[in-house]
């Protein structure tokens, strides 16, 4: 990594900040959103898969690879410590969920029924309202716990490629806003208190740059190429598990016929596109 200076920090830090308050938009969007209409949604959903997978194959993993190869010499080595903590990152995801109950999980997506029963107010009892307040406030911990290791990604890509970190932390922060929707929803129509269920939205996506300052500082000591390889290969795993475990089928929950397949397509057009005219 060649020799950073205070702006690239900054930059790095206000682009994963900028991803991690974009559940304070799902938050909004909750207050007003309507039963079944999710079609935007569903395409940027689709989108922020597309931008994922594509940076994930296209680049950060070639990145790894790269770097690997630089330590070691040897094409065979690379492509196999690449693919070790590319897949240790997918499994490390998993676990993550595994530990989550699943009714409070933000990966566990919310289809529009469900959504449905959450807004009638006419069906919650004294019990139901507390479990509603649980719920959201478990989950609003559920996806701080989640955003760590994605603001730590977001952050260290920036520092390496600006273009990189700009797509990363756009993807992050399109798949943050229904997260905040998952927190908002239990807590609003379990206290009618808007600025509380958007205080907890707000605060669960702020572990994005607090992940992101806390890893980076864990691991500065041992910033080089090998931990650099480590860490890209790492984070293409996290991207992934998250696009094909969480984004794209909640896609499909919100979305109608095509639309979050048009947002996939869109999604890597975009993401190619702006990597191409980065490199002219």
């Amino acid at each position: 990594m060649e020799a950073l200076t205070l702006n690239d920090y900054i930059f790095a830090f206000t682009l994963t900040l900028l991803a991690g308050i974009s559940t304070s938009i799902g938050a909004v969007l909750a207050f007003f959103s309507k039963d079944k209409n999710y079609t935007f949604l569903s395409f940027g959903l689709g989108f922020s898969a597309g931008v994922m997978i594509y940076v994930s194959f296209a680049e950060i993993l070639v990145k790894s690879r790269e770097s690997f190869f630089e330590i070691y010499n040897d094409d065979v080595k690379a492509e196999i410590y690449m693919l070790i903590f590319f897949f240790l990152g997918m499994i490390f995801t998993a676990l993550i969920d595994k530990f989550i109950p699943k009714d409070v999980n933000p990966h566990e997506i919310k289809n529009s029924s469900e959504l449905s029963v959450l807004k009638n107010k006419s069906k919650h009892s004294v019990l139901d309202i507390k479990k509603l307040k649980r719920t959201g406030t478990f989950t609003a911990l559920a996806i701080a716990i989640h955003n760590f290791p994605e603001g730590f990604a977001t952050f260290t890509a920036a520092l390496e490629n600006p273009t990189l970190g700009i797509s990363i932390a756009i993807a992050i922060a399109i798949h943050n806003i229904p997260e905040g929707m998952s927190v908002s929803l239990p807590i609003y129509y379990a206290t009618k208190n808007r600025k509380q269920a958007f205080k907890y939205a707000t605060l669960s996506g702020l572990a994005e740059p607090l992940g992101a300052v806390l890893g980076f500082f864990i691991l500065y000591p041992f910033f080089n190429e090998a931990s650099l390889a480590i860490i890209f290969a790492f984070v293409a795993g996290i991207m992934i598990f998250i696009s094909l475990d969480e984004l794209l089928p909640a896609s499909k929950v919100y979305g109608k016929a095509h639309s979050s397949i048009f947002g996939l397509i869109l999604g890597m057009m975009i993401m190619s596109s702006s990597l191409v005219a980065f490199k002219i």
